[in-house]
């Protein structure tokens, strides 16, 4: 084999790990339910809906498409599901603080490959609460919009 050649070859490897790293890193972080990088117990916080005593996460630790969602609920729209997102959440599984109707708003975390809504979604509260679930309000986690 030319010296070119095994250049060429080790290129394209090299080029192919980095592709496999950066798509595989999301199959061995754990489970997404669990939205672990950098949760941490809400004692102490002063994130809005830490006092739910769920666990606090930075908006950088959930995929991504949850920052993009994030950031269409402050531009006011566009919601890419408008008629279920912006509506109210009404807690009915009973996993956040209890609250009036009409406290919660939820909106859709769009999942890659699915083909509807998927189960991901950041719901809103009123006094500025940020919540997100990975498995269609089984379990939440408070989010911190700052980090």
């Amino acid at each position: 084999m030319s010296p070119r050649r095994r250049i060429t070859v080790a290129l394209v490897g090299l080029v192919a790990l980095v592709v496999l790293g950066w798509f595989g890193k999301d199959l061995f972080s754990g489970s997404e339910s669990s939205a672990g990088g950098g949760c941490v117990a809400a004692s102490g916080s002063k994130v809005a809906g830490a006092a739910s005593g769920l666990k606090v996460c930075p908006l950088t630790g959930l995929p991504q498409e949850a920052a993009s969602t994030w950031e269409s609920i402050r531009a006011g729209g566009p919601y890419k599901y408008p008629k279920n997102d912006n509506v109210d959440f009404f807690n009915r599984e009973g996993v956040l603080p209890a609250k009036a109707k009409g406290h919660y708003r939820e909106f859709t975390v769009v999942t890659p490959g699915e083909k509807t809504r998927g189960a991901r979604r950041l719901v809103t509260g009123q006094a500025g609460e940020v919540y997100y679930t990975a498995d269609h309000y089984k379990s939440f986690v408070v989010v911190d919009t700052s980090r």
